[in-house]
């Protein structure tokens, strides 16, 4: 059976809920928009796909890349540089240089497996989706809400995740690492 997996930093602390009570209002509001098919969080990866008992070997080479890189980590590893309102995007802007060596290094260790059917495709535009894929018409209203809702500059901590995203999309986490 194959397994479509992907690498993200997701956000905790108080960010992170200020985006979960954000999207809960959007759904009860404005209803569901295509950010809403996932957790918040910054794609590392692209997904990539290989048998489901290689799931362990992938989280393995993540925390391998991770202790490498554990002595440069700066004091905040992924920083909010602005938030970004567009007519099909609305999201947290971010600047990482070390989360983006973390993520290299990973798909080079990852490089060795002999049954991936696809390349470890690294993400070079680091943001968190708030919202997009709403009708134009919802564009103010989910402006406002962020605003409202959403201080992009609170307090948050991140961690590495490898999920694996099922057929029915539903996901699974299969390992979590404090960044």
């Amino acid at each position: 059976m194959t397994a479509e997996l992907i690498v993200y930093a997701c956000p905790s602390g108080p960010l992170a809920k200020q985006i979960d009570a954000y999207f809960a209002v959007v759904r009860s509001n404005c209803g569901p928009n295509a950010a809403h098919a996932y957790m918040a969080h910054c794609t590392l990866t692209g997904f990539f796909h290989d048998r489901a008992e290689t799931i362990g070997w992938y989280a393995e080479h993540l925390a391998a890349a991770l202790r490498e890189h554990t002595a440069t980590r700066p004091t905040h590893p992924i920083q909010v540089t602005e938030t970004q309102f567009t007519n099909d995007f609305h999201g947290l802007l971010l600047d990482s240089p070390w989360v983006k060596q973390l993520s290299a290094d990973f798909a080079t260790r990852a490089a060795a497996s002999a049954t991936r059917s696809d390349t470890i495709r690294l993400k070079g535009w680091l943001h968190l989706s708030l919202a997009y894929g709403f009708a134009p018409e919802q564009h103010e209203r989910l402006v406002a809400l962020a605003q409202e809702l959403i201080d992009p500059y609170a307090p948050t901590d991140w961690e590495l995740r490898l999920y694996e995203r099922q057929h029915d999309m539903n996901w699974t986490l299969h390992a979590a690492w404090a960044l």
